[in-house]
C-alpha cells in the first residue's frame, strides 16, 4: 500500500512527522487541500499563498491534527524552496541534463553537474522570503512542537 492508498487523517499513525519536503505529492487527503493553495510566481501570490496554508495550518493544529500541520508546514518550507530555485535558476532547472528513467520521482544531482546561478530574481526572492517567513513561524509554533513530539514518541 503506498501513501496515495492511505487516508492519513483517519491513519495518521502511518505517517512519520519531520521529514524535509517528503510527501507532499502523495499523503492524502491533506496534498488534495493543500495544493491548490500553493503558489509562489510573484509575491503577491507567494502572500496569498502563504496566508491560506498559514490558515489551514491553524486549523488542522485547532484540531488536534498534527499529520495535516506538518503537511502544510511542508508546503511552506516547499514555498520557500522552488521559489529560491527559481529566483537563481531561470525556468527551474537547477542540474544539467534530463533525471535518469530510474531516478524519476526523486530529488538529487544523481550525477548531473548543478547548471551555474543566473542573476537573482528579485520577484522570485521576494517570494522566498515570504514563504520563509510564515515556514519559520509555522515550524517554531509552540503546539505544533507538543503535538509533533507526542506524535514521534507514539507512533515513530
Amino acid at each position: 500500500m503506498t501513501d496515495e492508498d492511505v487516508d492519513h487523517r483517519a491513519h495518521p499513525e502511518r505517517y512519520r512527522v519531520g521529514r524535509g519536503e517528503q510527501g507532499v505529492f502523495q499523503v492524502e487527503p491533506y496534498k488534495s487541500e493543500l495544493l491548490p493553495l500553493w503558489r509562489f510566481a510573484t509575491p503577491d501570490d507567494a502572500r496569498e499563498s502563504s496566508e491560506a496554508i498559514r490558515a489551514a495550518f491553524d486549523a488542522y493544529l485547532a484540531d488536534g491534527d498534527v499529520v495535516g500541520a506538518d503537511m502544510a508546514r511542508k508546503y511552506l518550507q516547499m514555498g520557500y524552496t522552488r521559489a529560491r530555485r527559481y529566483a537563481r535558476h531561470r525556468g527551474g532547472r537547477k542540474y544539467d541534463g534530463p533525471v535518469p528513467d530510474d531516478k524519476k520521482g526523486q530529488s538529487g544531482a544523481h550525477g548531473r553537474a548543478e547548471l551555474p546561478p543566473d542573476p537573482e530574481d528579485p520577484v522570485k526572492a521576494e517570494s522566498a522570503r515570504i514563504f520563509k517567513a510564515a515556514w519559520d513561524a509555522a515550524a517554531a509554533d509552540e503546539t505544533y512542537q507538543r503535538l509533533k513530539a507526542e506524535h514521534r514518541e507514539t507512533h515513530g
